[in-house]
């Protein structure tokens, strides 16, 4: 089980609603496409030391795959609350190209499954996946599982918490 500090369904669509109004005024500050990033990790615990180094790191690879892309950063906002971890970009680029590169990102790392990694375009719409995403546990698609509660959260941050405590030994 993930041990932090625990939040409550009030605090988390509390800082919902901070993310879209950050990403608001970037958007209307910029004018550019956006990158989100955060941690999709459920239950009431949504940051610990090792969420922490997990995001940093995620971060510094967000960064080096926008400078393989030649994609220039207009400006950053990273947060760190009991609500967890959040990174904000402006980015010159195109946005379809970044959804592309970020979705390979997200599939490609041992824990790319808890990186919820948005893309909007300079008029603020999100870009969808090209194909959804598969659960933590078991092969399903990972809204089915989520809407059917199928899981209980002790057996999803159970293994979370086993998945970086692997990932944090190599």
């Amino acid at each position: 089980m993930l041990n932090g500090p625990q939040v409550e369904l009030p605090a988390m669509l509390a800082a919902r609603e901070k993310r879209a109004a950050r990403q608001q005024a970037f958007l209307e500050k910029y004018h550019r496409p956006l990158l989100s990033f955060c941690l999709n990790i459920p239950g009431p615990v949504k940051t610990t030391p090792k969420l922490r180094t997990l995001f940093d790191l995620t971060c510094h690879e967000i960064q080096a795959c926008l400078t393989d892309l030649c994609i220039a950063i207009s400006d950053s906002q990273t947060i760190h609350e009991a609500t967890g971890d959040e990174y904000l970009l402006a980015f010159a680029g195109d946005a379809p190209t970044v959804k592309a590169a970020m979705t390979q990102l997200e599939e490609s790392r041992p824990l790319g499954r808890l990186f919820d990694i948005d893309i909007l375009t300079a008029e603020g719409q999100k870009l969808s996946r090209p194909v959804p995403r598969r659960c933590l546990l078991c092969e399903r698609q990972a809204q089915d599982c989520a809407r059917s509660r199928r899981h209980t959260v002790s057996e999803l941050t159970d293994h979370i918490e086993s998945m970086l405590q692997d990932f944090l030994q190599k």
